[in-house]
C-alpha cells in the first residue's frame, strides 16, 4: 500500500474514534516519548472533544521536561479505543499491559519490520526517527490539524536524539526539512539541548573511570560495562548509565561499540552501535533488535555477554576483510 494511502487511512481512523490511547516501547527514549506526547498534543488541540491519552508502565525522568504521561486506567477503558503504537517494532516491547484489548491497533514505526502486529501498519525503516513520521502525518493534513508549541518541542526532541544530533546515516533531507518546520513553529533549541545534554558533575567523573576500564577486542570492538556497583558509587540513574555508550563512539578503527548496563532486575542491558556495518542481526540473536546501526539487546549472564562480544568481533573481522571504507581513506 502506498504511503499516502496509509496516512489517509490512519487519519480517517483518528477522526472516527473518540477514545484514542497512544502507547510506546519499554525503556523509553527521546524518540518514543517525543512521538507519543507530540501526537497527543496535536490531537488534543485539533480534536478537543476526543479523549486522547498516553499510557505506559514505565517512564523516563530525564524527559519529564516534555510533559507527563497519563495515569493508566482499568482494562475497560480500552474496549472502545483506537490504540496507536509508536516506535515499537515488536508487540512484546510495548510498555502497556492492556493495549491488546483495544478495538483496533495502528502501528507507526521506523524500525526494520519483523512483527506487523497492528490492524494497520505504517512502517518506514528509512526514517531517522518515529517523530519524523508524526511530523509528516501532521504536514500531510495540516489543513485539519493544529501543531501546538509543546508538540513541536516534543517532536524535535525525538528527531534530534534518534538522529544522533543529525549525524547518523539515517538522516535524509526530509529529516532536516521536518526539523526546520518545527523550528519555524518556535522550538527553543538551546533549552531542549540543555535538558538533554547537561549532566551532573559525577557523570563526568564516571566517564573518566569508564574510559580507563574500556576494552577493545582484537578486531576492534570497544566495550564498557557499567556495573551495579558503579551505578551506586556515582548515584546514577539508569539513563545516565546507559548514556555511557556515547563516550566510546569516536575511537578510530572501532566500527562497533557496546555498552553493558546492569539492570535492577539482574539482567544486563546491551546498547549496540556501529558505523558502516550493521549490528541489528547481533541484537536479534540476544533478545533484542532495532535499527541496522543502533540496536538494543538483553543478556542474562556474564557468559552470554562474552558470547555477544565474540560475535561482534567476528562480524567486524568479516567486514574489514571485505571493505576498506572504515580506513577513512579518500
Amino acid at each position: 500500500m502506498e504511503t499516502n494511502e496509509l496516512k489517509q487511512i490512519i487519519f480517517n481512523k483518528i477522526k472516527e474514534y473518540n477514545n484514542i490511547i497512544i502507547v510506546r516501547h519499554i525503556r523509553p527514549d527521546g524518540d518514543c516519548v517525543g512521538a507519543t506526547l507530540g501526537l497527543k498534543y496535536i490531537l488534543q488541540e485539533s480534536f478537543p472533544n476526543k479523549k486522547i491519552k498516553v499510557y505506559a508502565n514505565d517512564y523516563a525522568d530525564y524527559l519529564e521536561f516534555l510533559g507527563s504521561e497519563d495515569k493508566d486506567e482499568t482494562p475497560e477503558a480500552y474496549v472502545d479505543a483506537l490504540i496507536i503504537a509508536l516506535d515499537v517494532s515488536v508487540s512484546d516491547r510495548i510498555s502497556n499491559s492492556y493495549f491488546k484489548t483495544g478495538k483496533e491497533i495502528i502501528k507507526i514505526d521506523h524500525h526494520i519490520e519483523t512483527d506487523p502486529y497492528g490492524d494497520i501498519n505504517w512502517v518506514d525503516d528509512t526514517r531517522a526517527s518515529c517523530c519524523e513520521m508524526i511530523v509528516e502525518l501532521y504536514d500531510t493534513f495540516k489543513n485539519e490539524l493544529v501543531l501546538p508549541l509543546n508538540a513541536a518541542q516534543a517532536l524535535y526532541t525525538g528527531i534530534v536524539t534518534d538522529s544522533g544530533r543529525f549525524k547518523f546515516s539515517s538522516v535524509k533531507g526530509d529529516t532536516l526539512r521536518y526539523a526546520a518546520l518545527l523550528i519555524d513553529r518556535g522550538v527553543d533549541i538551546e533549552r531542549i539541548s540543555a535538558n538533554l545534554y547537561l549532566k551532573e558533575f559525577n557523570v563526568y567523573k564516571l566517564q573518566g573511570e569508564m574510559l580507563k576500564k574500556a576494552k577493545i577486542t582484537k578486531n576492534g570492538v570497544v566495550y564498557i560495562y557499567v556495573t551495579e556497583d558503579i551505578q551506586k558509587k556515582y548515584n546514577l540513574s539508569l539513563n545516565d548509565a546507559s548514556s555511557m555508550i556515547s563516550i566510546i563512539e569516536s575511537i578510530k578503527g572501532s566500527i562497533i561499540w557496546l555498552a553493558f548496563i546492569d539492570n535492577p532486575d539482574k539482567t544486563i542491558r546491551v546498547r549496540l552501535r556501529s558505523r558502516f556495518m550493521t549490528v541489528n542481526q547481533i541484537a536479534e540473536k540476544y533478545h533484542g533488535g532495532g535499527h541496522d546501526r543502533a540496536s538494543g539487546a538483553t543478556v542474562y549472564s556474564k557468559e552470554e555477554m562474552k558470547r555477544l562480544i565474540k560475535d561482534a568481533d567476528k562480524e567486524i573481522k568479516k567486514y574489514k576483510e571485505s571493505h576498506n571504507d572504515w580506513l577513512w581513506e579518500y
